[in-house]
């Protein structure tokens, strides 16, 4: 009853942040659509997504942003703002465009706080941030410090292993124990406790009112703690399957071991942590907004939402790309060296030459009027927990079995359109002109050779060569139609 009242009487105060979120929602809404149903999936990296999204509006309703007082409120920039506001929705306009998801999502608090700015003036668009930042921790970009936590992980356990003396191989963020082999793969990032202590830590942050450098410093605290709880879960598993003879069933099934072990790290701090309580009379009306600010959100709607319905870029169709070198014998896929990791959506084709060196490509074609990538999303198509790199020499990179002695030369790069990218992340951006030209095609490319059994320098050569020689054509219709 009293959370009601509160609520009720911090209504006024919250219904500016609450309106400059409904406009910043239908401003950017196809970004904030897909990004709902990716909350609904409750992924691993994203299971918080949803609450998180709970979680401000109700911080909004029942701990609105502190109101300023007329001797805080200084000059407002509001002009800036709109030109910030129509700048950013330019910037997610061509990113929405060519479905570039992440930097699509990376604008949705950018876009956010220019609304706050252009309607409510620039001292409360700073109040909003820490409400903004946390809202910002729903969004799907946790997968990428997954490599990041994985490799921490296993450096700092690895380390726990050798100083308590426990007879076991490690390589890379694997553990070959006497009687098993625990690898610390992306399930053991930790990624989850990492998210939710960043989630806490700035929940707890805004009902205390900390200023920044406490902010900073709870977040600090508690984003570490997350880390060491996550290294104590995965040490104990390591410690039991090395006492049970890897026969335990917390080997199989150890959620319930994690969250409980999370728990023993973030609560105490919770408990301890200093506690603020807001204090001052606030004023009993906010300012009023500007009528000339809703003009520059429809400047905005103009340049953002409305462009991407009417700007119709059209796919041009081609025929797909094989190697124009001739001499090369077509082979299954199944025969590769190194079997690829490729989603369905990849149309899988390789070849061989008389040297013994394999030539993959892997497209696939844009259809016309779609709103499907460019770029598919691709995991590492050479699988880390089967294949571990053992050196790169230029382009090429040797890689080797986990659980052999076989060792393959490879190099791969990504052919969007008439652009070539060496990195995946590269190939994301390449999207953007490749589309805006047209392009419809895009196509994984892998050199790949085995190894001879003392060496590889041999086999590193023949790929070096095979990718300076390799060059993509279009297959004729005779070709497409024996296909």
């Amino acid at each position: 009853m009293l959370m009601l009242r509160k609520t009720v009487d911090n209504l006024p105060h919250s219904l500016p942040y609450l309106f400059v979120t409904a406009i910043s929602v239908a401003l950017f809404y196809p970004t904030w659509g897909r990004l709902a149903s990716a909350w609904l999936q409750f992924e691993q990296v994203l299971a918080h997504g949803l609450a998180t999204a709970v979680i401000y509006l109700c911080l909004i309703l029942a701990h609105p942003p502190k109101p300023l007082t007329a001797s805080a409120a200084g000059r407002s920039w509001k002009g800036a703002g709109a030109l910030v506001l129509i700048l950013s929705t330019l910037a997610w306009m061509i990113l929405e465009l060519v479905r570039i998801d992440t930097l699509s999502y990376l604008m949705l608090p950018v876009g956010l706080l220019a609304v706050s700015w252009t309607l409510l003036g620039l001292q409360q668009t700073l109040r909003l941030l820490p409400y903004v930042i946390l809202l910002a921790l729903s969004l799907p970009i946790w997968a990428d410090f997954v490599p990041a936590l994985v490799a921490l992980a296993s450096a700092v356990v690895t380390n726990w292993v050798r100083i308590f003396g426990m007879t076991a191989l490690i390589e890379g963020n694997s553990i070959t124990l006497p009687y098993g082999r625990l690898i610390i793969a992306d399930g053991c990032s930790g990624i989850r406790y990492f998210a939710i202590s960043i989630l806490l830590a700035a929940l707890m942050s805004i009902l205390n009112d900390y200023r920044w450098r406490g902010w900073l410093m709870f977040l600090a605290v508690a984003t570490m703690l997350g880390l060491i709880a996550n290294w104590v879960r995965i040490f104990l598993l390591v410690l039991i399957g090395y006492q049970t003879e890897m026969q335990s069933d917390l080997l199989t099934d150890h959620e319930l071991l994690g969250w409980v072990v999370y728990g023993a790290f973030i609560l105490p701090a919770l408990y301890f942590a200093p506690v603020n309580r807001r204090s001052g009379a606030a004023p009993k009306t906010p300012a009023p907004i500007p009528r000339w600010g809703f003009a520059a959100i429809i400047v905005a709607f103009l340049a953002g939402p409305f462009a991407i319905s009417a700007v119709q870029v059209s796919a041009k169709e081609s025929n797909a790309w094989v190697p124009a070198q001739t001499g090369l014998a077509p082979a299954a896929s199944t025969q590769l060296p190194i079997q690829l990791r490729l989603p369905d959506s990849l149309v899988h084709s390789a070849w061989t030459t008389p040297d013994a060196v394999w030539i993959s490509i892997a497209q696939s074609q844009r259809s016309e009027n779609t709103d499907h990538k460019l770029v598919p999303y691709l995991r590492p198509t050479i699988n880390p927990e089967e294949w571990r790199l053992q050196e790169a020499q230029g382009n090429v990179s040797v890689y080797q079995h986990r659980t052999g002695r076989q060792r393959v030369a490879a190099s791969q790069w990504y052919q969007v359109g008439h652009h070539t990218a060496g990195s995946y992340r590269d190939a994301k951006l390449m999207q953007i002109p490749a589309t805006l030209a047209g392009a419809s095609r895009f196509a994984l490319v892998s050199i790949l050779s085995e190894c001879q059994p003392r060496h590889c320098d041999q086999a590193v050569e023949k790929v070096a060569a095979a990718r300076t020689r390799l060059r993509l054509s279009q297959s004729s219709p005779e070709q497409e139609a024996i296909k």
